[in-house]
């Protein structure tokens, strides 16, 4: 579904099909405060111990605040057998511009 490196504007994860995994590596204050729908959390920190509750065979699409923290977490997952990975380009804050209910912070 996705080459590798992508990155996704915010329209086009709003628009992604339920079968796509949505990875939320934010901390769990941000989370607390603003989430996307159908997101598992796992902050990046935590990631190491806890990525085999993610579906390797299923696409994922990562994001943290801004972007960067999400490309950290997908060059992790990268290293464990994950393809079918993007990143939501400007994290939840460019999402937040395209859904006003996502609160911004």
């Amino acid at each position: 579904m996705f080459e590798p490196g992508t990155q996704l504007s915010a329209e086009a994860y709003r628009n992604l099909p339920d079968t796509v995994q949505r990875l939320d590596v934010r901390e769990q204050w941000e989370f607390d405060l603003a989430h996307l729908p159908g997101a598992i959390h796992i902050p990046l920190g935590e990631l190491v111990d806890r990525w085999q509750e993610l579906d390797p065979e299923r696409p994922l699409v990562a994001y943290c605040h801004h972007g960067m923290r999400s490309l950290s977490g997908l060059r992790f997952l990268m290293g464990h057998g994950f393809t079918d990975l993007a990143n939501l380009r400007g994290g939840i804050e460019a999402y937040s511009h395209l859904d006003p209910s996502v609160p911004r912070y």
